[in-house]
């Protein structure tokens, strides 16, 4: 059997993240990731954009961790030359009773600490984007995009530089916490007892929490899995921010977004499937896509729209429930010494990551 100090499961935008924090804080870290690469799942299947903090309950995980990690984000996409922009983005009403919503939205972003949303008259907002058509907006100047890919290739190279390692192909099939270290079984055989871990297996990590002999089974939630088709548009937008309906009950609409060459995708839709494999695309799901997107932008061509791609929301709440917070688990809560559970890290998970790298941190010094 090894010995390690720590092990982070999971190499998404989230996992690297932790394991970076900890390794620059002293930490042996090793990473254990089931593919062949880093960044495979939730976080290379996602909108990319930089939220600005507004839609969550004030005091929530995510309202917090996603301001805080905002900021971060921000300051270390500039210094670490990780391709970024600061665009902003206009939350569009298209109908009366969706102008109230857009108040509300603004009281709920002032309360989490976001002090720069600007209500707009339709006017106003088309002065903005000649091409939208709407009755009232929002505009958040400090959403934007990242390249996550790139930002996950330096919060990696962050950890190596600290004496970290990440290791591929690793997926951990079972776990034993025992008073002397939680022992972790891979399917290659490994085995490995570490002093702390970090379970940041996204869509998998209450199936595998649930695997961790000696962990109160009462402490994992649910799984369920919320798909998000893309379609991406074919041509250029006439568009320089981001827009974004009314949020809906389990997402934030259909909305554009724009990556960093200029390319406009759309979506996610939410469809709730039976497994995280689900990754197809129906093209049949465009017609409503024209229908959504044609509320705010009325020109949108005939065949415009392409089959892109799909991600999976980790959701550990079920259709029709209202969404949970991030629930990010330690010892306090469980009672197993130097673990901690990451459960439905959905968004604003890549935003808030280095936020939530130092909470981690914060947890397991405790």
């Amino acid at each position: 059997m090894d010995e390690f100090d720590c092990a982070v499961i999971g190499a998404g935008v989230v996992g690297l993240a932790v394991a970076r924090a900890l390794a620059l804080a002293g930490r042996e870290v090793i990473v254990l990731e089931a593919e062949g690469a880093i960044g495979t799942g939730t976080s290379s299947r996602n909108s990319e954009v930089i939220h600005a903090g507004i839609y969550y309950p004030q005091g929530s995980l995510k309202a917090r961790l996603c301001v805080e990690g905002k900021e971060a984000l921000y300051a270390y996409a500039a210094e670490r030359g990780v391709p970024h922009r600061r665009c902003g983005k206009l939350i569009v009403a298209t109908s009366e009773a969706q102008v109230g919503q857009l108040e509300a939205i603004v009281a709920k972003g002032r309360a989490n600490g976001v002090d720069d949303l600007v209500m707009l008259a339709r006017d106003e907002a088309r002065t903005l984007e000649p091409a939208l058509e709407c009755l009232a907006a929002v505009h958040s100047p400090s959403t934007g995009i990242v390249d996550s890919h790139a930002l996950m290739l330096s919060l990696q190279g962050d950890l190596e530089n600290a004496g970290g390692v990440v290791a591929l192909k690793s997926a951990v099939r079972h776990a034993e916490c025992t008073p002397q270290g939680i022992v972790l079984h891979t399917e290659d055989g490994t085995v490995l007892r570490c002093a702390s871990v970090v379970n940041a297996a996204g869509l998998s990590a209450p199936g595998l929490a649930r695997g961790f002999e000696g962990l109160p089974p009462e402490t994992v939630p649910g799984a369920w899995f919320a798909k998000g088709n893309y379609f991406t548009l074919a041509g250029r937008a006439p568009f320089g921010r981001l827009i974004y309906p009314v949020p809906e009950a389990a997402g934030l609409g259909v909305h554009l977004t724009l990556d960093l060459g200029g390319q406009a995708k759309f979506g996610p839709d939410v469809q709730w499937v039976e497994s995280a494999d689900d990754l197809v695309v129906d093209a049949r799901r465009g017609d409503a896509f024209y229908a959504e997107v044609r509320r705010y932008w009325p020109a949108l061509p005939d065949g415009a729209l392409i089959p892109g791609y799909a991600g999976i929301r980790p959701k550990i709440s079920g259709p029709g429930e209202a969404a949970r917070d991030f629930v990010i688990d330690g010892p306090a809560r469980h009672g197993v010494p130097g673990l901690v559970n990451l459960f439905g890290i959905e968004s604003p998970g890549l935003t808030s990551s280095l936020a939530i790298g130092r909470h981690v941190v914060e947890l397991l010094a405790q």
